[in-house]
């Protein structure tokens, strides 16, 4: 088992990471009855991607050695209605100076195929864009 989460009431839940005993809670968004005090269960999985996309550039960076310490992804999610659903994500990665093309592309197409990109529903349009050197 991976999780485990508990509803704990007042559109909220409590997530476990089971291996480590790390937790976060979520809530609904106020635009859906909840109090937006936290993310939303949608926000995570918009937040997810870039997590993942900055996890494997890690990975692969480290084989060059560069360090992409610092680097973020500001993340920008879209909601549609009738079904509610993400639609869109937006995901502007900005990333250090220094870097060559050639490192640069490896990055980028090495981002491009993060596994939670490729669980993400092809409907859900994506864009994403890098900030070299912000």
């Amino acid at each position: 088992m991976t999780s485990k989460v508990t509803y704990t009431g007042s559109l909220r839940t409590s997530c476990e990471h089971l291996a480590s005993g790390n937790k976060f809670i979520t809530d609904a968004p106020i635009d859906n009855n909840g109090l937006g005090q936290a993310f939303s269960p949608t926000d995570t999985i918009a937040t997810g991607l870039a997590s993942c996309m900055l996890t494997v550039m890690g990975i692969k960076a480290n084989s060059f050695p560069v360090e992409l310490k610092g680097s973020y992804a500001e993340v920008t999610k879209h909601m549609a209605s009738d079904p509610r659903r993400i639609s869109k994500i937006e995901i502007e990665l900005h990333m250090p100076a220094g870097l060559s093309e050639k490192q640069r592309k490896i990055l980028e197409r090495t981002a491009n195929t993060c596994p939670v990109l490729y669980s993400i529903h092809p409907d859900i349009e994506r864009i994403i864009n890098f900030h070299w050197g912000s």
